[in-house]
Order: C-alpha cells, then structure tokens, then sequence
C-alpha cells in the first residue's frame, strides 16, 4: 500500500489549517486593538459623565420664567418679607388689593401657578411659602 498521497493531502489540509490559524490570530490581534480602543473610549466617557455631574451641582439652578403678568413679580416681593407661610387673602392686603372674593381666587390662582412652576409650596391646603 502506498501512503504517500494520503500524506500528500494530509500535508495540504495541515497548510490550509495552519493558514486558518494564522488568519485567525491576525484577527484576533485586530480585534483586542479594538476592545482596547472601545474601553478606553468608555472609560473617557465614564470620567466625562462624572465631571459635567461635579459641575453641574455647582452651577446656579436658573429660577422659571415668570408668567406675564405684574402681580407675579409682587406676589414673590411679598414672600421675600414674608416670616412664614401666607394665605391668599394675606397677599391681597400685601397688594392693597380689595378683599374681594373674586381678587382672593385670582390671587389664589397665581399662588397655584407659582406652586406648579415650583417657586413657591402649599405647605397646607391654602397656606403658602417660598420654596427652599
């Protein structure tokens, strides 16, 4: 019996896997330069996140826009001298406002707005503060 070709062609199919194997490390090398690029990239971005959030604490927090409208900037005058919490009909007598009730419901209803844009509180139901 003659082996020679049968060690012919396992002789081609070791090449071809020696081949493979050698293209494969190429790509693993490539791969490991990426992850190594990828993880540095992550870990830029992780320091990132960390310094804008350190800064980010320190900024003044910019107030809301007021609405357009000349009691709000007076009704706010009124809990800055303000000792402790007011009611609605309290700033009305502030504003020199008729007690009315119709001028203390739109009173009411501006110190409502001013809780929902966060610059004052209800401390209890119709008893209002600035916020801290």
């Amino acid at each position: 019996m003659n082996v020679e070709p049968l060690l012919d062609a396992l002789g081609l199919q070791e090449d071809a896997a020696r081949t493979m194997a050698d293209d494969l490390r190429t790509q693993i090398e490539e791969l490991h330069g990426r992850l190594r690029e990828a993880e540095t990239h992550l870990e830029h971005l992780a320091i990132t996140r960390k310094t804008v959030t350190a800064l980010a604490d320190r900024l003044p927090a910019v107030p809301p826009a007021l609405p357009e409208h000349p009691d709000y900037p007076r009704i706010l005058g009124v809990f800055n001298d303000a000792t402790g919490p007011l009611r609605a009909r309290d700033v009305c007598e502030a504003l020199d406002h008729e007690l009315l009730p119709k001028n203390i419901e739109g009173t009411r209803a501006k110190l409502k707005r001013l809780v929902k844009l966060g610059i004052l509180t209800e401390i209890d139901t119709g008893s209002f503060a600035r916020t801290q």
